[in-house]
């Protein structure tokens, strides 16, 4: 788009803030992973919790850089383009973490590392979620030279995240698009 999307604002509030606010009700502690810490802080709470990228190689990298600073055993994965989110349809979603199996389906596959939105392109990896103990294995794919998460993800057992109303998922990716989403609002 050429422009900062973390920083374009729609109605005065700037998309990693609106992503960040739709977080808020699924966690008290929400981080942001980027290599431009002191660029986004005065956007968000001061409360807010940076983790920051060692070295900007693209969104798999960085996922697998913060997975380390974590606890849980789920982490919500948002991308910051998404302002569409809104909070109750993720907090609707965390309900869902009890239903994903922890144990193997009758001995012949893992349990899944991941809920994620599918559409016809692939999985959304940028707006779901994982487990914190899917780091070594995306570690070894990184370590192998990969770098795209829907590369990984296709070798990788997911539970499809059911999506009821898709405009949250919309990303802005392009000129286009924002002023599609600045019309919305």
């Amino acid at each position: 788009m050429g422009r900062d999307k973390a920083r374009i604002e729609i109605n005065g509030v700037p998309m990693l803030r609106r992503v960040y606010d739709a977080a808020r009700p699924c966690s008290r502690e929400i981080y942001v992973v980027t290599s431009r810490v002191e660029a986004y802080r005065s956007l968000l709470p001061l409360d807010a919790k940076f983790i920051a990228e060692i070295e900007p190689r693209g969104p798999a990298i960085a996922f697998a850089q913060a997975l380390p600073h974590l606890s849980t055993e789920w982490v919500l994965l948002l991308a910051c383009d998404l302002p569409q989110l809104d909070g109750a349809q993720l907090k609707g979603w965390t309900a869902l973490l009890d239903r994903v199996p922890n144990d193997a389906i009758q001995g012949s596959l893992t349990a899944p590392i991941a809920l994620l939105p599918k559409h016809e392109k692939g999985w959304e990896p940028l707006c779901g979620f994982y487990r914190r103990t899917c780091l070594p294995e995306l570690a070894h794919f990184i370590d192998q030279g990969g770098r795209s998460f829907q590369k990984w993800l296709s070798n990788q057992h997911i539970q499809e995240l059911p999506v009821s109303a898709p405009q949250v998922l919309f990303n802005c990716n392009t000129p286009d698009d924002l002023e599609q989403v600045i019309q919305q609002f």
